[in-house]
C-alpha cells in the first residue's frame, strides 16, 4: 500500500473515531457538565432517580441490542439446591438462611461478558456467576463474577466501559476481546479500572471450568435482622474442587477445538453425577466499623482483604440438573440485583443503585414486557397476588372484579401484609444534590498492588505475557505509553516488563514505592489440590499396546472420579500386544491436549513405535509437556518423550517409578505409579517446568 494511501486510511478512521466533536448533550439536546458521577445526596449517598441523564444513558444502553444479553449474552447454567449449616437469624431475616434443615432449589447461570451468544467460552474475560433462589419468602438473586471487584465505581460509566470493550463500531471487529484500542483507550484514561484490570490479566480471566471458578457479589450489601438492625455483608462462592485455571496458549487453542468447552464439560459433569458444589462464605463488617479501612466499603473496585474480615463459611450449593431447554431456560432466566427477600438489603454503592435500575429496564425489553416473571424458569415458589395485569405475555387469568387497592367490592383483596413482609432498612440520609466522587473512593492503585504482591511467580509471568499481549494488539503507540504510565503507579518492575514487550519507552522509577502488603487469599497457588473429580485424562495408544497397563491405569484414575479416554489415530478399537481388543473413546486427530489435564502412555513396542512415528501424537505429548500437565509413562512408552524434544533425562526407561517435574514413569504399572499419578494429576499444572507456561 503506498503511502498516501495508507495516510488517506488513517485519516478517515480517525474521522470515524471522532465523528461527534461538540458538547456532550442528552437526546433532548440538554447540554451535560458531568457523565462520571450519579447524581446523588451526598458524596456517600443513595443515587436520586430525578437524575435524567443517568436514566437516559443506562435506558439507551439497556435496549441498544435485541434480543440477546447486551452483556453476559454467552451463557450456560443449572438448576440445584442451596442448604445453610447453621441459623443465621442472629443477622439476617432470611428465611432461606434460617438453619440447616431449609434447603432452597437455585439456578445457576454462568456466563462470560464481552462476547456475543455464539462467541466462544475460554476468551480472556470476567465471567458471570449469577444465582436465583427459589425461596419462600420470594425470589432472591446474588447476580455476581468471577472476581471480586469490577472497573468503574459508579454504574453511569457502564455504557462507556461495555462500549470501549465491545467490538469497536466502525468495523465490528474484534469478538469477545478486550486486546484492542478502544478498551485500553477508556482504560489509560480511567484508572479506577486498574485494580480490575490486574484482575483481568490474570489467569482468573481464564477458568479451567466453571465447576473451579470462584464467584463473587462483588458489592457491599447488608443483612438485617428482624429487629431492623444491619450488618455489611460481602458474598464468597468457593467451589470444592478448587480455583484453576487454563494457561492462555491453551485458551486459545480450545477456542477452535472446542468452543464450547467450558459448557460442555459443566454438562458433562452433572450428567456424570458429578455434581458440581460451592461453598457460601460472608465477610461481615458491623455498622459502626463501617469506616474502619483504608478504603471506602461502598467502592466496588475495592476487596475486604481476608486478613482483615476473615471469610465465614455459611452453607453449600450443589448442581445436580441439566435444563431440559437451552432456550426456555437458560436464555430466557431473568436476573435483577433488586430482586431481594427480607432481610438482604442495599447499600449506597453507586454501581450498585445503577444496577438496580438497569437490571429490570433490561429484561422488560429483551423479553417482551412486564410480565417476564411469569416464565417457568424465572417464577418464584412463593405464592403471587397483586393488582398488575394484562400486557405482553400475560399468563394468568385472573378473576374477580377489582384490581386496585383499597377496595370494598373485592373484600379488601390483596390486602397488605402484616408479618414476613419486606422492610427497607432505616438510615438517615441528608446533603446536598450533587454529582461528586467521594475522597474515600480516590484511591485506585493500593488494592491494585496488593493483587500483584500477592501472586506466585509463575502467576506474575502469566499478568506481564497478559499485558504484552492485550496491548500489544492496540495500534495506537499513545495507548500502549498511556497504560504503561499508569501501571508505574502499581509497580515500577511491572511497568518496565510490560513496556519491554510492547515497543514503548520503559518509564523511569518514580523513586516511591507502595505498600508490601500481600494476601495469600488472591493466588491460585494457595487454593484446593487434590480431587480428580472431572479430570480429564488421555491415554495414547495403537495396536500392540499392553492392554493390562491400560485396564489398570482406567479403572483406578475413574475409581478416583477421572475421566479416562483412549485415543489412537483412527477410531474404533486396537488390538492389544496379547491379541485382545480395545475399544477406543476417539481419535487423537480429532481432539487435543488442551482438551485434556493429563497424559498417559502405556507401554507395548508396537504401539509406542508407531505413535513415535506420528507426528500428531509426538506434538499431543509435547503440548502437554509445554502446557504444564501431568504426564505418565511406561515401559516402552518413555521412548516417546525423546522424539518430542521433553528433557532427554527423562527419555532413558527407570528402573523404577521416578517423578520429574510432574512427568511420573515406570516400568510397570503398580499401586505406587498409579497412586503418583493420581497425586500429580491433582496438582494441576507443574509450573517448575524451564518451559513455564506457553508465552502469549
Amino acid at each position: 500500500m503506498a503511502d498516501a494511501e495508507r495516510d488517506a486510511k488513517d485519516r478517515q478512521l480517525d474521522a470515524e473515531r471522532t465523528e461527534s466533536r461538540g458538547p456532550l448533550t442528552t437526546e433532548t439536546g440538554v447540554r451535560v457538565e458531568d457523565t462520571d458521577n450519579s447524581l446523588s445526596v451526598g458524596e456517600r449517598g443513595p443515587t436520586l432517580l430525578e437524575d435524567f441523564h443517568a436514566r437516559e444513558k443506562i435506558t439507551h444502553f439497556d435496549h441498544e441490542r435485541i434480543p440477546e444479553r447486551v452483556v453476559h449474552a454467552r451463557g450456560a447454567g443449572a438448576y440445584g439446591h442451596f442448604t445453610p449449616y447453621e441459623d443465621l437469624s442472629d443477622l439476617t431475616a432470611a428465611h432461606f438462611l434460617s438453619g440447616p434443615d431449609v434447603t432452597t432449589p437455585v439456578f445457576v447461570r454462568f456466563s462470560t461478558v464481552a462476547g456475543s451468544r455464539g462467541s466462544a467460552d475460554t476468551v480472556r474475560d470476567v465471567r458471570g456467576f449469577a444465582v436465583k433462589f427459589y425461596t419462600e419468602q420470594g425470589n432472591y438473586d446474588l447476580v455476581g463474577n468471577n472476581m471480586p471487584v469490577f472497573f468503574i465505581q459508579d454504574g453511569i460509566k457502564f455504557p462507556d466501559f461495555v462500549h470501549a470493550v465491545k467490538p469497536e463500531p466502525h468495523n465490528e471487529i474484534p469478538q469477545a476481546q478486550s486486546a484492542h484500542d478502544t478498551l485500553w483507550d477508556f482504560v489509560g484514561l480511567q484508572p479506577e479500572t486498574t485494580h480490575m484490570i490486574m484482575w483481568l490479566m490474570s489467569d482468573r480471566a481464564i477458568p479451567r471450568s466453571y465447576r473451579t471458578m470462584q464467584g463473587f457479589g462483588v458489592h457491599t450489601f447488608r443483612f438485617v435482622d428482624e429487629r431492623g438492625r444491619g450488618t455489611f455483608v460481602k458474598f464468597h462462592w468457593r467451589p470444592i474442587l478448587g480455583t484453576h485455571s487454563l494457561v492462555w496458549d491453551e485458551a486459545q487453542r480450545i477456542q477452535g477445538k472446542d468452543p464450547d468447552y467450558n459448557r460442555r464439560d459443566l454438562w458433562e459433569a452433572i450428567e456424570r453425577g458429578q455434581y458440581p458444589e460451592w461453598e457460601l462464605g460472608v465477610q461481615l463488617v458491623p455498622e459502626e466499623n463501617e469506616h474502619d479501612f483504608s478504603f471506602d466499603l461502598l467502592d466496588a473496585t475495592k476487596i475486604i482483604p481476608e486478613e482483615q474480615v476473615p471469610v465465614r463459611p455459611i452453607g453449600r450449593m450443589v448442581l445436580n440438573r441439566n435444563p431440559d431447554n437451552f432456550f426456555a431456560e437458560t436464555e430466557q432466566i431473568a436476573f435483577h440485583t433488586a430482586n431481594v427477600v427480607p432481610g438482604i438489603d442495599f447499600t449506597n454503592d453507586p454501581l450498585l443503585q445503577a444496577r438496580n435500575f438497569s437490571y429490570l429496564d433490561t429484561q422488560l425489553l429483551r423479553l417482551g414486557g412486564s410480565n417476564f416473571q411469569q416464565i417457568p424458569v424465572n417464577r418464584p415458589v412463593a405464592r403471587v397476588d397483586n393488582n398488575q395485569r394484562d400486557g405482553f405475555a400475560q399468563h394468568r387469568v385472573h378473576r374477580g372484579g377489582t384490581s386496585y387497592y383499597p377496595n370494598s367490592l373485592g373484600g379488601g383483596c390483596p390486602a397488605l401484609a402484616d408479618e414476613n413482609v419486606y422492610r427497607h432498612y432505616t438510615e438517615k440520609v441528608e446533603g446536598n444534590k450533587i454529582r461528586r466522587r467521594a475522597e474515600s473512593f480516590k484511591d485506585h492503585y493500593s488494592q491494585a498492588r496488593l493483587f500483584l504482591n500477592s501472586l506466585a511467580d509463575w502467576e506474575r509471568e502469566h499478568l506481564v505475557a497478559a499485558f504484552r499481549f492485550e496491548l500489544g494488539k492496540c495500534e495506537e503507540l499513545s495507548i500502549r505509553q498511556r497504560v504503561v504510565a499508569n501501571l508505574v503507579e502499581v509497580d515500577h518492575g511491572l511497568a518496565v516488563a510490560v513496556a519491554e514487550g510492547i515497543g514503548v519507552e520503559p518509564p523511569e522509577d518514580p523513586g516511591t514505592r507502595g505498600h508490601e502488603n500481600s494476601s495469600p487469599a488472591l493466588s491460585q497457588a494457595n487454593t484446593a489440590f487434590g480431587d480428580l473429580t472431572g479430570r480429564q485424562v488421555a491415554v495414547l495408544l495403537s495396536d500392540g499396546v499392553d492392554g493390562d497397563a491400560v485396564e489398570a491405569i482406567r479403572d483406578a484414575l475413574v475409581a478416583k472420579g477421572a475421566v479416562v479416554e483412549l485415543l489412537a489415530r483412527a477410531d474404533g478399537s486396537v488390538r492389544t500386544r496379547d491379541g485382545g481388543d480395545l475399544a477406543l473413546d476417539r481419535s487423537y486427530t480429532t481432539v487435543s491436549s488442551v482438551l485434556y489435564d493429563a497424559v498417559a502412555i502405556p507401554g507395548g513396542a508396537d504401539s509406542v513405535d508407531a505413535l513415535e512415528e506420528d507426528g500428531e501424537a509426538r506434538h499431543f505429548v509435547l503440548e502437554a509437556y509445554k502446557h504444564n500437565k501431568t504426564i505418565a509413562a511406561l515401559g516402552q512408552g518413555t521412548a516417546l518423550l525423546t522424539g518430542t524434544g521433553v528433557s532427554g533425562q527423562l527419555a532413558t526407561p527407570p528402573l523404577e517409578t521416578v517423578t520429574h517435574e510432574g512427568v511420573v514413569r515406570s516400568p510397570a504399572v503398580d499401586t505406587e505409579f498409579i497412586e503418583e499419578f493420581a497425586r500429580l494429576i491433582g496438582l494441576h499444572r507443574h509450573w517448575e517446568r524451564p518451559t513455564g507456561a506457553v508465552s502469549a
